[in-house]
């Protein structure tokens, strides 16, 4: 499936022009860090390359074939909890994606308990904390074994404490064999988490380089006002 071509895609929004000519290409691997100030398109990039939105111009190429496929995953910074138990949020989600019934339970606990939520596997998903919310979604989407993994900003507003434990749980998910696609307002995140950092500014992609050589000496005259607290942070 990997790599992940993007060839000078555009998207356009009521004549304002919200991802400005970017080309990157996502290889299988290292886990993809996006950041930038308020307003840079990060978010937009991410549902892009998802699939959720098309390009006003410009391609966006899955090794060889075209679009979306079956074999990643996205989870928002503002996850959906249905109706029903954490367990059973995560099996819904293997029915949808047709796996037979009897595999689903249990690789839904499996999922659970990578994530540390098993002893809550019962409990109505819209109860749990924040923390626990966001780490159920990574659950329902590690479960489906993407291939890539797309995340908008999973640990926006969660304290400390919640941010360590989703970010082990995103991990283990890599560690699995998932490439991670992320974003983040978090620039000590970023340094955690990343292993190439693409930087974005008004739309474009100023900066697209392995984080050891980002964060100590960024080469964009804008990355290195941003990382100086010079640009605006979400």
């Amino acid at each position: 499936m990997l790599p992940l071509r993007l060839e000078k895609v555009c998207i356009t929004i009521s004549g304002q022009q919200i991802i400005d000519g970017v080309s990157a290409v996502f290889e299988a691997g290292p886990r993809s860090i996006i950041i930038g100030p308020n307003g840079a398109g990060k978010s937009m990039l991410l549902r892009l390359c998802h699939g959720l939105v098309s390009p006003s111009s410009g391609h966006v190429q899955w090794s060889g074939e075209s679009g979306s496929s079956s074999r990643q995953a996205m989870v928002f910074q503002r996850p959906v909890m249905l109706r029903r138990s954490a367990l059973a949020n995560v099996i819904y989600a293997l029915a949808v994606a047709s796996i037979p019934r009897a595999e689903r339970e249990p690789r839904a606990r499996a999922a659970m308990e990578r994530a540390g939520l098993l002893s809550i596997a019962e409990r109505p998903a819209r109860v749990l904390s924040g923390g626990e919310q966001q780490r159920l979604a990574l659950a329902r989407a590690g479960a489906l074994n993407p291939e890539v993994l797309f995340l908008d900003e999973p640990t926006a507003n969660l304290d400390p404490g919640a941010t360590r434990e989703v970010e082990a749980v995103i991990q283990a998910i890599h560690e699995g064999g998932a490439k991670i696609i992320m974003t983040t307002h978090n620039l000590g995140q970023a340094r955690r988490l990343g292993d190439e950092i693409l930087f974005l500014n008004q739309g474009r992609l100023a900066e697209h380089s392995d984080a050891a050589a980002f964060f100590p000496k960024p080469r964009s005259a804008e990355a290195n006002a941003f990382i100086r607290g010079e640009l605006p942070w979400d």
